[in-house]
């Protein structure tokens, strides 16, 4: 019914009443439940924005985070190994991957319209961080690494250290200081100091209150230094960092490609061509 109700509008050019019963039937399916029908109806609505050309302002952005408040959030056990009802645990998880893959649909198409109707190349910062809270407090098996992704294109690297804080007190041993470093690292990569220090700063003063233990591994030896070098103009230190703390560095394998971002951001050393030689030419050949 709403969207033969809204697509009649559409096709009479009342993209406001399209929008209005779109965004209405999405929160009402959602508010009861009814996760896969009110998905489909967000899905629609951010379509009808495109078709609409409606620009990206505070109103549009507070009706898209009504839909994203709408969606359900259902606690799931921290340790799934500890549930003994195997197919209850089974059904959570199903229900939990609807949930998020429902959601994380919606934002996505959000983000895109975004950045292509005045929120910016990167789209709103504001919806990705609404990406980031659902994919971390919603996922059964969390991906930290679209977390960061989404919270560094975000606004707001306390919040960003708040979940992480979150999450220190509940991985597995050796996930600690990855997700801190990851985080750090991505931040840096695309040039943002700032946020990176505000990032490890809140990090270390949440801890104390959280009664959570901050790692002190060689990692976060790495990142330490690798901050203060950053403050200056010191290649030959960034360099020698990159080389006494390769171990470390190298645990997980996109910790040198955000480095080399790193360097190209900060000191202005150019990123080699994997393909050497031959990715030149073809290179000035695409030029020409």
């Amino acid at each position: 019914m709403y969207k033969s109700i809204s697509a009649r509008y559409v096709s009479a050019q009342r993209y406001t009443e399209a929008l209005d019963i779109l965004h209405s039937g999405t929160c009402i399916q959602l508010s009861n439940g009814q996760v896969t029908c009110g998905a489909e109806l967000a899905l629609l609505f951010v379509e009808i924005l495109g078709k609409g050309k409606v620009p990206y302002d505070e109103e549009i952005l507070e009706r898209l985070k009504k839909i994203y408040i709408s969606f359900p959030r259902v606690a799931l056990p921290q340790h799934l190994w500890d549930v003994d009802d195997m197919q209850q645990l089974s059904e959570s998880i199903g229900s939990a991957k609807t949930r998020v893959e429902g959601c994380s649909s919606f934002l996505k198409a959000a983000i895109k319209w975004s950045a292509e109707n005045g929120a910016g190349i990167n789209g709103s910062p504001e919806l990705h961080i609404m990406l980031a809270e659902y994919i971390f407090s919603e996922s059964p098996e969390v991906d930290m690494a679209k977390v960061t992704y989404h919270y560094v294109k975000g606004n707001n690297p306390k919040k960003f250290a708040t979940t992480l804080v979150s999450f220190l007190g509940k991985c597995y041993p050796g996930e600690d200081d990855l997700a801190i470093a990851r985080a750090v690292l991505r931040y840096l990569s695309v040039g943002n100091l700032k946020d990176a220090n505000i990032l490890m700063d809140e990090i270390k003063t949440q801890v104390e209150s959280a009664e959570v233990t901050f790692p002190k591994t060689e990692l976060m030896q790495f990142i330490n230094y690798l901050l203060r070098t950053l403050e200056r103009d010191a290649l030959p230190l960034f360099n020698m960092l990159r080389a006494n703390f390769r171990p470390s560095i190298e645990r997980e394998p996109a910790f040198n490609e955000m480095l080399d971002d790193t360097a190209e951001r900060f000191f202005g050393v150019q990123r080699k061509n994997p393909m050497g030689m031959f990715g030149d030419i073809f290179k000035l050949m695409g030029a020409e």
